[in-house]
């Protein structure tokens, strides 16, 4: 017996405990509103997709080309429409998430207005959008569900049993559009105490999965900006224990910490390391920074030495009191970054590159499965990347290494428009678009994500509206190329009132309120003028 069938028997028996005051309730609309509502708190999300995501962990250890992907998302609409598309051309959400990225909250869900990705926004932002997500996410559910109700009424009234018994299989098998979040929660905005009590809001909204970063709080940059600074190990694990503690407070015993480590562009840190003997993590992590050794006599008034192997060494240090490391440290220091974190409580992996190279995340990841061997790898397909740029310089470097002739190419100039068609592009192109699953399968990389995407996206669809209405397109510009395609591509928003609950809303005051019901949705709605959504369930 399903589900449905269990709501509906179970609030027929409680009517007839309840008696004759109860006689105006449906079994089956009460059954219809608890399938719509099927998550009850954001906990229960968390756990929900936890347990999603370690089983998808579980299945790309036993096979790496069934990796994960996700898009950033901005609002709780994108990311409902973003799930939404999936089911639609897909049929299934399966190994697809969202990603809530703490540049984009910065960017565009602060009340300061949009700021650079410093950690100066609220952080109760964080949370906050999470919550939103999954709002929209149980939205879509419901108007979905909606949609099959009122086939299966349709049909029932027809008499079509068939029918009714297909769309009766499709509301006992349905697939939730809830699915896992990996949410950004920067550096931890503070000490570990501040990290741990934004982390329990964020898995209380729902999240299952925080991404953290071994940059110091508030000196935080951008990973793909200059400046960044790093903190000792010691700092960073206190803050990934209170991840999980925040995580096993609140019974998500499963949740995922992905550790970020910045440490391949940052080329400063914020303090020395503490190291009791040689070789301890404090004695290798201090053991990166630019020292000269030094006498007695030349020490100098505030001078901050080390001691090593007898010899007084002095770190360089700058004006703002931060101290350098040697450049070309960075892969070992992001080695050492990450066995540190996975040996310390983290379970995922994100490494913060300056280029989209299988080759060099491959050759870090392949030191930390020397010592981890099911390492895995968030990567950040990151638009800060010009990926057609990147791609042609790896192509032309590859065709010159081979011998073939690339006198027809400027390397300086590969942007160039000239080369979309050439051997050279299409090479590039081609790696680009194996690019995923050539890092999952050579690199280690459980799941690819784009940071900023949708920031792009509604930048772009905007312009194209833009330029063609407030010229000499006027309507047509709108028509042509958003309403027409909404129409012919089954893009659910072309029935906006239906996307925004108004008929869930309607057939809600027909349960409440029976034949007196004032609904929204007759015949004179101009949204019947448009054919019914194409649904997305199988």
């Amino acid at each position: 017996m399903t589900n449905y069938q269990n709501d509906i028997e179970s609030i027929e028996a409680l009517k007839r405990n309840v008696g004759r005051s109860w006689d105006a309730i449906d079994p089956e609309s009460v059954a219809r509103m608890r399938a719509q509502n099927r998550f009850k708190t954001g906990l229960e999300i968390a756990q929900y997709t936890a347990d999603i995501m370690r089983k998808d962990m579980a299945e790309y250890d036993a096979d790496s080309s069934v990796y994960t992907q996700s898009l950033g998302v901005w609002h709780g609409f994108i990311g409902q429409q973003k799930m939404i598309s999936i089911k639609k051309h897909l049929k299934t959400t399966n190994k697809r998430y969202l990603y809530l990225s703490g540049w984009m909250v910065a960017a565009l869900r602060s009340e300061f207005g949009p700021l650079p990705d410093q950690s100066m926004h609220e952080k109760t932002a964080v949370p906050a959008l999470v919550e939103e997500l999954y709002t929209f996410l149980r939205q879509a559910d419901a108007r979905e569900l909606d949609l099959l109700f009122t086939g299966l009424d349709a049909a029932r009234a027809a008499g079509d049993d068939a029918a009714a018994a297909a769309i009766q299989e499709q509301i006992d098998t349905y697939e939730t559009h809830v699915v896992p979040i990996i949410a950004d929660i920067d550096a931890g905005f503070g000490n570990p105490e501040a990290t741990y009590l934004l982390a329990k809001k964020m898995i209380e909204a729902g999240a299952c999965a925080i991404q953290i970063e071994n940059q110091v709080s508030d000196e935080k940059q951008c990973g793909h900006q200059d400046g960044k600074v790093t903190v000792p190990h010691e700092d960073f694990i206190a803050k990934i224990n209170a991840v999980r503690y925040a995580f096993l407070e609140l019974g998500v015993d499963n949740g995922i910490i992905v550790s970020r480590t910045d440490s391949l562009g940052a080329g400063l840190t914020q303090k020395l390391a503490v190291t009791y003997q040689p070789g301890d993590l404090g004695d290798q992590y201090n053991s990166f920074l630019d020292v000269e050794e030094i006498t007695e006599a030349e020490l100098g008034n505030g001078d901050v030495v080390i001691k090593r192997e007898g010899k007084l060494l002095r770190p360089k240090r700058l004006a703002s009191n931060l101290f350098q490391f040697r450049q070309g440290t960075g892969e070992a220091r992001c080695v050492l970054d990450s066995i540190t974190s996975l040996q310390n409580g983290a379970d995922l992996l994100w490494i913060e590159t300056e280029k989209p190279h299988v080759a060099q995340i491959a050759g870090m990841m392949n030191e930390v499965r020397k010592v981890i061997p099911n390492a895995k790898l968030v990567y950040n397909n990151s638009p800060s990347f010009n990926w057609t740029l990147n791609f042609r310089q790896q192509a032309y470097d590859s065709l010159a290494a081979e011998g073939k002739d690339v006198s027809a190419y400027d390397r300086a100039k590969l942007m160039s428009v000239t080369y979309d068609d050439t051997e050279l592009g299409r090479i590039a192109d081609e790696s680009i678009r194996t690019f995923q699953r050539d890092g999952s399968a050579e690199a280690g990389i459980f799941h690819h994500l784009i940071t900023l995407p949708t920031y792009h996206t509604a930048a772009l669809s905007t312009d194209d509206l833009a330029k063609g209405y407030f010229a000499d397109q006027g309507m047509l510009a709108y028509v042509k190329g958003v309403q027409r395609r909404e129409i012919r591509e089954g893009i659910a928003t072309v029935k906006h009132q239906n996307m925004s609950g108004s008929d869930i809303g309607d057939n809600h005051k027909e349960y409440f309120a029976g034949e007196a019901a004032l609904k929204a949705g007759g015949k004179n709605n101009t949204m019947n003028q448009f054919e019914e959504p194409v649904l997305s369930s199988r």
